[in-house]
This record gives C-alpha cells, sequence and structure tokens, in this order.
C-alpha cells in the first residue's frame, strides 16, 4: 500500500467512488422506469407509490436483453396491452401477482416467442382470452386467486386444467356465477359451451396436375366456430369460400411441386379449437432433369434425376440395347427428395474397359408418360489408338439393384459388363501361362550351359583322377 501511494495511486475512497459512478453511469444507461429496479437482464417493480402502466425502459437498445419482468403490490397496474411487451422479444419469464391486473390484450404477447412462464396470481381479472397464448411454448401457467366470471370465456381453463397442462391442476381456480356464489373450475358447468369439430369431404386429395379440385370443411360446436383454411404450404393457385359453419377450397391448376404437402382446416371459439390435415398426392409423368458424363468415385458414375409420381420404372439402354443390372453394371437411387417427387442416382459401372464406351440411355416411364435421355460415355481409349488408361481398380461395394423400378432380363445385348470382365480374366490368363512357360524354358537352357560348361574342366571328369608323380631329370 505504502508503495501504491508512493506511486502516486488512488485510496480506497476514490476507488469505491468510482465504482459508484461506474454503477451510476450503467443506472442511467438502462434508464429504468420510476418505482422499479433494473439489471441487464431484469426489471422488478415492487416500490411504491408504483407504476400504472407495463414498465417500459427508457433506452429501448437495452430492451431486448430482458428476460425477466417482476411485478408485485402495484395497485393501480390494470391492464397488459398489444404494444406493451412487444419490445422485450428475450422475455422467457413474465410475473404480476398481488396487482390490479384486469385485462389482457389476446395479441399481447405476439413478439414475445420465448415467453414460457407466466404468473397472474392474486390479481382482478374476471376474464382471460385463450389466444393470448396459443403461439407459445408455456410450461407454468399461474392464474388462481382472481374473481373469474362463470362462462364460455374460461372453458378453456377448465379443460386445461382436467388435461393437468401447465402445472394448473393443483391451482384453487375459482369463478363466480350469475347468483354471486363462488365455484370452483372442475364444478362450473355453463351450456351452450362445446368444444368446435371438424369435418372435412377428405383426408387426401389425389390429382393430376393441372387439374383442378375442391375440398369442403365444416365445423360443429358452440358457440357457433369460425372456419378457415391454412395454405401456406401450397403453391397452386387457390380460391377459398365461407359459408355458415363451413369453408371451401378450390385449388386450380395443380402444380407437381405440391406433392406431399398438406392444407389444414381450423375452427375456434371461446372453448377452443379443432383442426384436421388434408394430404395433396399430385401425380405428374416422368422428367429426367438430368444425365451427365462419367464421374469416377468408388466406381464409375453416370449421374441422373429423375422426377415423377408414381414413382417411375427406370430402364438403362447401351447403343440402343437393353442393358440389365448384373454384379458389373447396375442402376442405384443414392438420394429422393423430401416429398419424394425427385430422385438422384447413378448407373454405376466397376472397372469398364474401352468395351464399354458408347452411348447410354436413359428411360423413366410411369402410368402417365415416359422421358428417356441419352449420353456419351467413354471410360479409356482403345488400345489400338494408345494414350492413358484409367481404372479405378476394385472397392469393396454393396451392390443394389434399381431401387425404383426393376430392369428387363432380356440379355440380347451383345455386349454387357459380365462379356467384358469374362474376356479381359481370359485374356490376363493366357499371358500368365505363356510368360510361365518362357521362364522355365529360360531356366532349365541356362542350367544345362552351366554344367556343360563346368564338366569339362572338372577334376572328377570321366577320364578319372589324374595321378601327379615326380619325373628324375637326366643328366
Amino acid at each position: 500500500m505504502g508503495l501504491w501511494k508512493r506511486l502516486g495511486g488512488p485510496d480506497l475512497a476514490q476507488v469505491w467512488g468510482s465504482c459508484w459512478i461506474l454503477l451510476l453511469l450503467f443506472w442511467r444507461g438502462l434508464a429504468c422506469p420510476d418505482s422499479c429496479t433494473c439489471t441487464s437482464t431484469r426489471i422488478s417493480c415492487d416500490r411504491t407509490p408504483g407504476i400504472g402502466a407495463f414498465p417500459v425502459l427508457k433506452n429501448l437498445s437495452h430492451a431486448q436483453n430482458i428476460t425477466d419482468i417482476y411485478i408485485t403490490y402495484q395497485r393501480y397496474f390494470a391492464s397488459i396491452n398489444e404494444d406493451d411487451v412487444k419490445i422485450y422479444t428475450e422475455l422467457r419469464n413474465l410475473t404480476v401477482v398481488d396487482s390490479s391486473l384486469k385485462f389482457v390484450s389476446r395479441q399481447a404477447f405476439l413478439k414475445n416467442l420465448k415467453l414460457t412462464y407466466i404468473d397472474f396470481s392474486r390479481n382482478k381479472l374476471t376474464t382471460l382470452n385463450r389466444k393470448f397464448f396459443r403461439h407459445l411454448s408455456l410450461t407454468h401457467l399461474y392464474i388462481a386467486d382472481n374473481p373469474f366470471q362463470c362462462s364460455c370465456d374460461i372453458m378453456w381453463l377448465k379443460l386445461l386444467q382436467e388435461a393437468n397442462m401447465f402445472n394448473m391442476e393443483k391451482q384453487n381456480i375459482i369463478c363466480i356465477n350469475e347468483n354471486n356464489k363462488r365455484i370452483t373450475l372442475p364444478f362450473m358447468h355453463i351450456p351452450n359451451c362445446v368444444l368446435p369439430k371438424v369435418n372435412v369431404s377428405t383426408r387426401e386429395v389425389t390429382i393430376l396436375e393441372g387439374n383442378s379440385t375442391t375440398v369442403f370443411c365444416e365445423a360443429t360446436g358452440l358457440p357457433d366456430p369460425n372456419v378457415s383454411w391454412d395454405i401456406s404450404q401450397v403453391k397452386s393457385n387457390t380460391l377459398i369460400g365461407t359459408v355458415k359453419h363451413a369453408a371451401f377450397l378450390t385449388l386450380k391448376n395443380v402444380t407437381s411441386l405440391d406433392n406431399t404437402k398438406t392444407l389444414v382446416c381450423s375452427a375456434d371459439n371461446v372453448v377452443g379449437e379443432d383442426q384436421v390435415i388434408v394430404e395433396l398426392n399430385v401425380h405428374f409423368p416422368p422428367n429426367i432433369t438430368l444425365i451427365d458424363y462419367p464421374t469416377l468415385d468408388h466406381h464409375w458414375c453416370i449421374p441422373f434425376s429423375v422426377r415423377g409420381n408414381p414413382v417411375p420404372k427406370l430402364q438403362w439402354f447401351y447403343e440402343g440395347s437393353v442393358l440389365s443390372d448384373t454384379d458389373f453394371i447396375w442402376s442405384k437411387i443414392h438420394q429422393s427428395s423430401n416429398n419424394m417427387s425427385e430422385h438422384h442416382g447413378c448407373l454405376q459401372l466397376d472397372s469398364p474397359t474401352h468395351l464399354n464406351n458408347g452411348f447410354y440411355t436413359l428411360q423413366a416411364e410411369n402410368e402417365y408418360g415416359k422421358d428417356e435421355r441419352t449420353i456419351m460415355a467413354q471410360f479409356m481409349n482403345d488400345p489400338d489408338i494408345g494414350g492413358p488408361i484409367t481404372d479405378p481398380g476394385f472397392y469393396d461395394y454393396e451392390t443394389t439393384s434399381n431401387d425404383i423400378g426393376g430392369t428387363s432380363t432380356d440379355n440380347s445385348n451383345g455386349v454387357t459388363s459380365t462379356d467384358v470382365s469374362n474376356e479381359g480374366n481370359e485374356d490376363s490368363i493366357t499371358v500368365y501361362v505363356v510368360v510361365g512357360i518362357a521362364a522355365l524354358v529360360c531356366t532349365g537352357l541356362v542350367i544345362m550351359l552351366v554344367i556343360l560348361k563346368f564338366g569339362r574342366h572338372s577334376k572328377f571328369g570321366l577320364k578319372g583322377f589324374v595321378l601327379f608323380h615326380s619325373v628324375p631329370l637326366e643328366g
């Protein structure tokens, strides 16, 4: 500390003063509403004299960081309107208890998609519109000790409690009937309060591309439900008409892009809602959208894409003749679109040679039509011409027959991958045999030459041993 003072550093009082200044600046940056306290993520309003409207930060740029709002003992706080909460897009927990809350707009939480916890206990709510939470993923809803009026408007709360949703089964929810008698929610009986029930003319529409059709939807319930169609998924031209308790939907010039898409008919009243889903099954003739030059990946692949519903049958041709699936050439679908309208695959060839070069034709057919496309494929140069030979070698790869259609068993094609493979194997065996015989002959000749050469000069030749003896010198 002495060193700190000698260096001219601030004393403890100055440090604490700086901290308070920073906190004050932060507080002003949030611009917290009067009678409330704020942090970077929470607004708490529990002070007197209190607030008369929903708390709003004076600096709106900080509103998107607020996740919790807590309001209690606010006798002048009476309503939550549709514009009050929309600035708090990250809000997760909202508590308004022991206050004078009487009204909540059904669009109050339209922008608060992350809101999961709501506590409106011990207020002055006489009714509560169920539509305010329809789009929310609530886990907890507390509404006990409010002077609800017994009516169809809160029948949905009774149904939620009976279904044990949002932790409501243990709450003591009471309503006041027309005789000013307090009744617990499970014993509330309101005449002419019936959940909607939806019926449609069909659950699946099967239609040929380009045609038109109409689907009818009607609903029962009390009070009379509103009936509507949700057509957000479809791209076809539509026409919607409504009559009492019913609505019809006409699809015009239906497009194949709507295959497997859904239509939703909904009906709702103050008691609740019901809906039915109608699926579209759009039939259309095949269309080969892609056929490309061969590529090398594990095996040689001639890629293709085909659209059609029902799923078209595929057939390949080589130089105009039927090409049947074998262990060396086969058609395989690798991927299908989500609506099963388009399929992507390959004609796969295992180690093709120059004999497999030529024109390949893909034909796709279903009950509504046929399409075909042709591609020229070259896998290696003719040996007589020369040039590099590209061979993918052998890969262990699961072979599968055509996944979306059979192939003909006609073997009239003079050149198939089986013929090419057998011919190549026979040539290889012949070469190995000739080379082996030549090697044996050369080896035998070398051995014979060695024997003849060394046999002539050997001391152990046919003439026997040569005896050496001394011969005396004359004179």
